[in-house]
């Protein structure tokens, strides 16, 4: 058994001080070949500062050596040496073969950084050496994906994938169905994900199938990945929203809904799947669970406008306008806002006979709504009513410059004429 044998085998039987003395001796004594495989063994068991004394030594000896540099660089990254380790780098020669190595972890250093555009161009480097390397092909889509250059990403996947179906771990026909999915080429997309899955079913993927044929309008196949992952892992939260919003395209609002309560059994603070459940509810007439789920969703998240929005539309619909004003005001003194919420309480407040109030909100609420059709109907005979014909006929006016067919207005201005 050689020295490097009897140093490991005394380290991983535990006998750590035993294999450090001979590992001291080989450092002294041993031979260059020796120190840089016992190097290695540091390398790998996490010793860094001692695998990067035994190459700092070797360095010495052989300056010009690529591997030797490119090795050091790796210890100094892990050891957060980024400077060092660029230093070293940047000597790597252009005629070293280990040049588009040390072009790549360049990369990686200057991205970790934020210099984004020299790490760019260094993994351009390493593609103008090697163009026809995977693992270049990879770096370079990789950088662009993970900067949201989607477009870009994609011929560097496409060509990857012409040699490799996986690199570091990472399914290539599943990263580039994603890219295309994140560019809305939803259908260009699907098929790579049928491939990725016939490689290796994975639930992610299931679910971003399904998400992609959504958003693509295949809804029947969302909802066949989508149960096929219902089936596979139930407690997927994320697949019930979608699922049900699939089943709703397909008109199914029966089980659209049975699919938001389906997924509120296995969480039910998801304040997304509770306004869902909300919202189809009131479609199929069920309002007080559509209440029941509108103020959770609240509860749980005052801040949640669609839901706090939804909820108020509905009151107002109910002529339940106390509760309308105070959903919206303790909303808006935890520091939430939105013009909407204006509007509302201006229409509660008007049919509660706070007139100066609901004055004040269509005031705050017109710099948003001044080219809203609805909201200048609803200003308009507000004013109207308060007496400011004046101030009414102007609202007219601006609504039957945006809706010249509301014949309702005319002849109102016509009467304001006469």
């Amino acid at each position: 058994m050689n020295r490097i044998d009897q140093i490991v085998q005394l380290v991983e039987n535990g006998e750590v001080e035993k294999g450090m003395e001979l590992a001291e001796q080989l450092k002294r004594e041993g031979s260059d070949e020796e120190k840089y495989i016992l190097a290695e063994h540091f390398f790998s068991w996490g010793w860094l500062e001692e695998a990067e004394a035994l190459l700092k030594q070797l360095m010495e000896r052989y300056p010009d050596d690529g591997d030797i540099r490119l090795f050091l660089a790796e210890v100094y990254t892990e050891l957060e040496k980024e400077e060092e380790a660029l230093d070293i780098l940047t000597e790597i020669d252009e005629n070293d073969p280990y040049y588009v190595r040390a072009c790549l972890l360049a990369a990686d250093l200057y991205q970790m950084q934020g210099l984004d555009e020299v790490s760019e161009q260094k993994l351009l480097r390493a593609y103008e050496q090697l163009p026809d390397e995977p693992i270049v092909q990879f770096a370079l889509a990789e950088f662009y994906f993970t900067r949201g250059e989607y477009q870009k990403s994609v011929r560097f996947y496409e060509q990857v994938l012409q040699k490799e179906k996986t690199i570091a771990g990472v399914a290539i026909k599943e990263r580039l169905a994603e890219a295309l999915s994140l560019l809305g080429e939803f259908e260009q997309a699907l098929p790579y994900y049928e491939e990725a899955l016939n490689d290796r079913l994975d639930v992610h993927t299931l679910f971003r199938y399904g998400f992609t044929a959504y958003q693509a309008g295949a809804y029947k196949t969302a909802i066949e990945k989508l149960n096929e992952l219902k089936v596979l892992d139930r407690e997927y939260v994320p697949l019930y929203l979608y699922l049900a919003k699939a089943y709703e395209q397909e008109g199914d609002l029966a089980k659209s809904y049975d699919t938001a309560k389906e997924g509120l059994t296995i969480d039910d603070l998801n304040k997304e799947l509770l306004l869902y459940a909300g919202k189809m509810a009131l479609k199929l007439g069920k309002t007080d669970e559509a209440e029941t789920y509108l103020k959770k969703a609240v509860e749980i998240d005052p801040g949640y406008l669609e839901a706090l929005l939804t909820l108020t539309k509905w009151l107002l619909h109910e002529e339940r306008y106390e509760e309308v004003v105070e959903w919206i005001t303790q909303a808006m003194n935890s520091g939430e806002y939105d013009p909407q919420l204006e509007w509302d309480l201006a229409k509660a407040k008007q049919k509660l006979e706070k007139y100066d109030e609901a004055l004040n909100h269509y005031e705050e609420a017109y710099t948003f709504f001044k080219n809203d059709p609805d909201f200048l109907y609803d200003y308009g005979y507000f004013l109207l009513e308060e007496g400011k014909r004046e101030e009414a006929k102007a609202q007219f006016e601006q609504l039957l410059r945006l809706d010249p067919t509301n014949d309702e207005i005319a002849d109102l201005l016509l009467q304001f004429e006469e």
